[in-house]
């Protein structure tokens, strides 16, 4: 019976995604832009280089949706009854939703806003973000030292630290992650704020970002009474970003980029937990009664100082891909005095193939080691995921993956005894459109 309800799950999600092609349009073009079909799979910043010409106001309505049907299995091996799991079974999760609108106001100057219509942590419509990018200056007659040099982004928008974040899902938009699940220890913020990038040769990028250091505006002075003492104070977040690019030849193509991010002192942190549409793996890992969108992932709690940095490889021979990251990171909440240390160390590789790379397969491996607020010993996860994909055209892709993760030093106590000796797998099927 297991079986056929996979194979049926497998089919209904092939129907899904040959019946949507009839739902996509010829599309608006739009200028140092990113898509979000295929052709967005292993870009990362928007391209700099023009390749629409600007013929007067465009706007280009975009989506992303996002199906899964979910055949996971968990368990622990805590002495509490207080820890027992949620009774997980196979099912449908809920669709996730995107809608995205770029405007491109003049030569050089896109303005976007992108929200999340469904997910899981908030099911209702909301606004991610938006910011204006400006990559020419055509109210000073497009001096070519900008056009080639510079570009500058504004908004609230989500922050450009380490090269995950551009293979991460995020929320209906799951085309450029070749797998299901983002990592354990995601790396993802929106926060409001400006960057500064610089292009000094055709293939090195750097960037300069300065936020507010917070998921949302904060307006607050001091209360009646309070001291500047009382006060939390509110230091911005700095980050730096650095990469090398290079296509060097028709076969292969090498990308290092470093990423540094930090912040003094912050009322609410959310660099790892930034994330308010939810984990991919729904209920693993849960009480029976507990409230846990971000189910499978690990928050170190660096709320109130924080420092990291990643470092990404990214090698593509021919059909061939390796991507990795290795990532540091400490820091602390308002009420600790000492900082804590985690570190993240992950590799995928995936090959594809047929034409237009529209197959493929892949494995990842994802370690988190972290010091955790009330403690004792490092505690330690790790998952393998294993996938394959189809692009059945550009905007439609059908997954299915396989899922293994292990806790191990998590304490058998009240806090964190719902992960002794825990763990999660089995398999996952998810369609998603993108346009």
């Amino acid at each position: 019976m297991k079986t056929l309800r996979f194979f049926a799950a497998w089919i209904l999600g092939l129907i899904v995604l040959l019946s949507a092609d009839t739902l996509l349009a010829q599309q608006t073009k739009i200028d140092y832009f990113r898509p979000y079909d295929q052709n967005g799979v292993n870009v990362f910043e928007a391209p700099n280089e023009s390749t629409v010409p600007f013929d007067g106001l465009a706007v280009k309505i975009g989506a992303n949706f996002t199906q899964q049907y979910q055949m996971l299995k968990h368990s622990n091996e805590s002495t509490l009854e207080a820890n027992a799991l949620y009774p997980l079974g196979n099912g449908f999760n809920l669709a996730t939703a995107n809608l995205n609108i770029n405007v491109q106001l003049d030569d050089g100057i896109r303005v976007a806003l992108e929200n999340y219509m469904s997910s899981r942590h908030h099911s209702e419509f909301w606004v991610k973000g938006g910011y204006i990018q400006i990559d020419k200056l055509p109210m000073f007659n497009n001096p070519q030292w900008f056009t080639d040099l510079v570009r500058i982004k504004i908004g609230h928008m989500q922050i450009n630290y380490g090269d995950q974040q551009f293979r991460r899902t995020d929320n209906g938009n799951a085309i450029y992650n070749p797998f299901v699940g983002n990592y354990i220890m995601d790396a993802f913020a929106t926060e409001i704020g400006g960057e500064v990038y610089l292009f000094p040769t055709k293939n090195i990028t750097a960037a300069l970002g300065m936020t507010a250091g917070l998921i949302k505006g904060d307006v607050k002075d001091y209360a009646p009474g309070e001291t500047s003492a009382d006060r939390q104070r509110k230091d911005p977040s700095i980050y730096l970003k650095l990469a090398y690019d290079n296509q060097v030849s028709s076969d292969l193509r090498l990308r290092l980029s470093g990423s540094l991010y930090t912040n003094g002192n912050t009322p609410r942190n959310t660099l790892y937990g930034g994330d308010r549409t939810g984990s991919r793996f729904y209920e693993v890992m849960k009480l029976a009664a507990e409230d846990s969108p971000f189910s499978g992932r690990l928050n170190p709690g660096f709320s109130n100082k924080i420092t990291a940095f990643q470092i990404n490889p990214f090698i593509k021979f021919k059909g061939l891909e390796f991507f990795g990251t290795y990532e540091q990171s400490s820091g602390k909440t308002n009420a600790e005095n000492d900082t804590r240390n985690a570190t993240q160390v992950a590799g995928e590789l995936i090959y594809r193939f047929l034409p237009r790379e529209q197959a493929y397969i892949g494995a990842r491996y994802n370690t988190v080691t972290a010091e955790l607020s009330g403690v004792d010993d490092k505690v330690s996860i790790d998952r393998t995921e294993i996938a394959a994909g189809w692009f059945a055209t550009k905007n439609l892709l059908l997954k299915l993956g396989y899922v293994n993760q292990n806790y191990t030093d998590f304490p058998d106590d009240e806090s964190y005894g719902k992960y002794y000796n825990g763990n999660f797998n089995g398999m996952m099927i998810e369609a998603i459109i993108g346009f």
